[in-house]
């Protein structure tokens, strides 16, 4: 079928001061560029300065944009906050009508996550557009929903023609909260352009280095991962840990891994680019994730895509794609079942396939396949008729 014309509307996606935030937004975004047209209208929050009411513009930073035009959207708060709400409300809308106005007549419209699907939603009914949102929250799985978000959460998904959690374990999240929708499970994009294996074989000399990438904040578990590390310093030193990120427990656990006397062996590298992310997981022997809670994990994919076997926790999200073949899975919040893993894979990472790891994450989630999925669920909301029939001829 035809290009159509995808507006994704989101209230998380990559700022100036914020560069890795909600990156997976953009992933989708250039994924969706593969088969479709495609626009993104972020709301970027409320600004004390503003004079009007809202105030919009285009984003001219190439690398924030990365191929993807984007108009972003502020406005002012009110003290009453259901008013602000309004205000909101209004920003989304008069931003809408501009990028209409500009020749961009969306066919669908693309949430990233819930708390942007009210506006969406309004602006989808009065024009007649479909609505798809992809969700997410990592407040489903923790049980962390106040009443306000989950009344948006309900009318969100009551209302959207298809909701896309990027695991089945999110959605099953989702589901124990009572709420109902037509899903399709789409993971997240993996960019195997820039994250792809060694040109050479890697090299099996001391000491393997073990990679951690993400956030530093206590639902990401690297307490326990240097409580692992420290136990397993007691039987063997053929290891280094790369720590690439940051965040406001940063000093909390630089203190931490030098009361366990791991200042040595535990580098914290601080925010990296992507590219230089690739590199650190093109050098690395095993990725390591040691999560509370994730409701995918965009990390471990783009670490299988280089060819690093995973070590992970039972989290959600990997649970659906780190098997035996690829990694292991081990308890979360559990230091030691975390030194056993550790201690097991650094013993047999031999016996992990570079090639076949990063075959398995491109045939999984490399933009042209993920892309594709999106594309079809864009044709299914946007030609009911059609796919209906097709999928009745194809039964």
């Amino acid at each position: 079928m035809d290009r159509l014309k995808i507006l994704f509307i989101t209230n998380w996606y990559p700022t100036k001061e914020e560069p890795a935030k909600a990156v997976w937004a953009r992933e989708h975004a250039k994924a969706v560029k593969l088969y479709d047209d495609v626009r993104v209208l972020h709301c970027a929050g409320s600004d004390l300065s503003l004079k009007r009411l809202w105030r919009t513009e285009e984003e001219s930073n190439e690398g924030l944009r990365d191929g993807i035009p984007t108009r972003r959207v502020w406005y002012r708060p009110l003290p009453i906050a259901r008013l602000s709400y309004l205000v909101y409300l209004w920003s989304i809308f008069r931003t809408f009508q501009q990028i209409v106005k500009e020749g961009f007549r969306p066919d669908v419209i693309h949430v990233h996550v819930y708390d942007a699907a009210g506006p969406a939603i309004l602006i989808g009914k009065l024009n007649h557009i479909p609505v798809v949102v992809t969700e997410q929250f990592s407040s489903f799985p923790r049980g962390l929903l106040g009443r306000l978000d989950l009344l948006k959460a309900w009318f969100a998904f009551r209302w959207a023609n298809m909701v896309l959690p990027v695991s089945q374990a999110l959605q099953k999240a989702i589901e124990n909260y009572g709420l109902q929708a037509h899903f399709q499970v789409i993971p997240n994009v993996a960019d195997t352009a820039l994250f792809y294996p060694p040109s050479g074989v890697r090299v099996d000399t001391p000491p393997k280095r073990i990679l951690y990438v993400g956030q530093l904040v206590p639902v990401k578990g690297v307490p326990y991962l240097l409580q692992a590390l420290s136990r397993l310093s007691q039987s063997r030193q053929d290891w280094h840990l790369d720590i690439v990120g940051d965040g406001a427990a940063r000093l909390e656990y630089e203190n931490l891994a030098a009361d366990l006397n791991l200042s040595a062996q535990v580098a914290f590298q601080g925010l990296k680019t992507k590219r230089e992310v690739a590199d650190f997981m093109r050098r690395a022997d095993l990725f390591v994730l040691p999560s509370l809670y994730e409701t995918f994990s965009a990390p471990a994919i783009e670490a299988l895509a280089t060819g690093t076997p995973v070590l992970a926790t039972r989290c959600g999200g990997p649970d659906d794609f780190v098997t035996k073949d690829v990694g292991l899975l081990v308890a979360p919040g559990d230091a030691e079942a975390l030194c056993n893993g550790l201690d097991h894979m650094l013993d047999h990472l031999h016996l992990y396939s570079c090639t076949e790891i990063s075959q398995y994450a491109a045939e999984r989630f490399s933009p042209e396949i993920v892309g594709a999925q999106l594309h079809a669920v864009y044709n299914s909301v946007y030609y009911p008729t059609t796919s209906a029939s097709q999928s009745r001829s194809s039964a």
